[in-house]
């Protein structure tokens, strides 16, 4: 039996969502399968989020991440989007929720770390609930 499908969804999937996709990869690889996407899609991933995922986590995102639309996701199971304050396309799947996070882009890096931090925090929470999510 596959694992289920978690994923990221953030409009231009350059920043929130990649964090998420990243610290899933790292939390909850044993229990799910971790993607990003949005409905446009930037050149590079956020370099703050870059640097400071390296920094804190030893995570080099760009490894393996690269910014896409959802139109190449597999079938998933969790919709989980960032809060971009903007009506995101339907993705069908068995739960969605949204965790509502403001767009670090543009400043302190102090910013990026809570919004890091939240991620991390919201992410432990979406591995405890998950079996309840099915």
């Amino acid at each position: 039996m596959r694992k289920p499908r978690v994923a990221f969804i953030c409009v231009h999937n350059s920043c929130r969502s990649h964090i998420a996709e990243a610290l899933g990869k790292k939390l909850g690889a044993e229990i799910f399968e971790s993607y990003s996407a949005g409905t446009e899609t930037k050149p590079q991933i956020n370099q703050d989020a870059v640097r400071l995922m390296k920094e804190i986590y030893q995570i080099d995102m760009e490894q393996d991440q690269y910014s896409k639309i959802i139109d190449v996701l597999p079938v998933i199971d969790i919709v989980i989007t960032m809060g971009c304050n903007v009506n995101c396309p339907f993705l069908p799947c068995k739960h969605r929720e949204d965790w509502g996070l403001d767009d670090p882009s543009g400043k302190s890096d102090d910013e990026f770390k809570i919004t890091i931090q939240t991620i991390e925090d919201k992410m432990k929470d979406l591995i405890e609930r998950l079996p309840s999510l099915l």
